[in-house]
């Protein structure tokens, strides 16, 4: 198995850019390349990347086809409002998957797929009462939902070609320069939540979801898991947590604290506002039996880290005279 050809989709974001640098590591990786729209965003030392974007249908099957990989990772999945608008997230991610692994289709030596999903595939959550495991069928209510979805399915596409194709469902990603519309949230001095329910969540720290994804390469994942942080954890919860200013809101005044939390630098977008109306939780107790690995922090842990981040601090300007004294 060792000098495998592995392809990562969307190298250049935070999860793409650790997920290679845990590839150059494994030692049954060979030639490591990378496509996406942007840089990567850390250094590496042997991957080879190449700026494609989305819509570069022809471009992606000439570098792709020639790469000829025996293993694709796609992450050029765009969650809405973390690097992209939500329109555009969901034309980016539509448009890569069918970019990318329509190209990795025409490759004679590839073996396996894994790609990017997410726990919003299943739908609105339903508080403390149910996890969906992996066996839940998908019935996605958010664009984001749908995205991943439509993901999965170009991926599936793929089996008849006789590939192994997986799918590692990821609970939101928080972690350290991770773009996360929940981690903008919370990190804001006031933060609305339902007064009416204050359901559950999880999420999952961002270089948990890459060792997850790593691992799903390693063992040529064929069949989707879920990956979440153990534990589970209220918005008002969090908020103590971290010291903010809790708002109880009822249903018409979001409307409104959206559009604040909008101009403010922190969008709402459709499958953060079901997370806090609804929850959103997963079972994610096969992962360690699937993949080797599970999550090292726990829920809570994430939300404690999240906080602990270090925020800009604005000093005012000095003039000449006092630097010199």
């Amino acid at each position: 198995m060792a000098g495998q050809r592995v392809l990562v989709s969307g190298m250049g974001g935070e999860l793409g850019s650790q997920v290679t640098s845990l590839l150059e590591d494994e030692p049954w990786v060979g030639q490591l390349m990378g496509v996406d729209l942007d840089p990567p965003r850390r250094r590496l030392r042997r991957a080879e990347f190449h700026r494609i974007m989305p819509g570069e249908r022809s471009k992606a099957v000439e570098l792709i086809t020639r790469f000829d990989p025996h293993v694709v990772v796609h992450v050029a999945v765009w969650e809405p409002n973390a690097r992209a608008g939500a329109r555009d997230a969901a034309d980016l991610t539509r448009r890569a998957a069918q970019a990318v692994l329509g190209a990795a289709a025409e490759c004679p030596s590839l073996e396996a797929v894994v790609v990017r999903s997410g726990i919003e595939i299943y739908g609105r959550g339903r508080g403390s009462l149910t996890r969906p495991d992996e066996s839940t069928p998908p019935s996605p209510t958010s664009p984001y939902g749908r995205s991943v979805a439509g993901v999965e399915q170009v991926a599936d596409s793929l089996r008849p070609l006789g590939i192994t194709v997986g799918a590692v469902r990821l609970a939101s990603v928080v972690g350290p320069h991770v773009p996360s519309p929940l981690g903008r949230l919370l990190r804001l001095p006031a933060v609305p939540f339902s007064v009416v329910a204050d359901p559950a969540f999880c999420v999952v720290e961002g270089s948990c979801a890459a060792r997850a994804l790593v691992a799903a390469a390693r063992v040529r994942l064929d069949e989707p898991v879920n990956v979440v942080a153990p534990g589970s954890i209220t918005t008002r919860q969090a908020l103590q947590r971290g010291r903010r200013l809790p708002i109880p809101l009822l249903g018409p005044e979001w409307l409104a604290a959206r559009a604040l939390s909008h101009v403010v630098g922190a969008p709402v977008p459709e499958h953060l506002l079901e997370l806090m109306h609804r929850g959103r939780l997963a079972d994610g107790r096969r992962a360690h039996d699937v993949l080797g690995v599970s999550p090292r922090l726990s829920t809570a842990q994430v939300i404690d880290e999240l906080y602990r981040w270090p925020s800009v601090v604005r000093q005012a300007p000095r003039v000449a005279w006092e630097v010199a004294s």
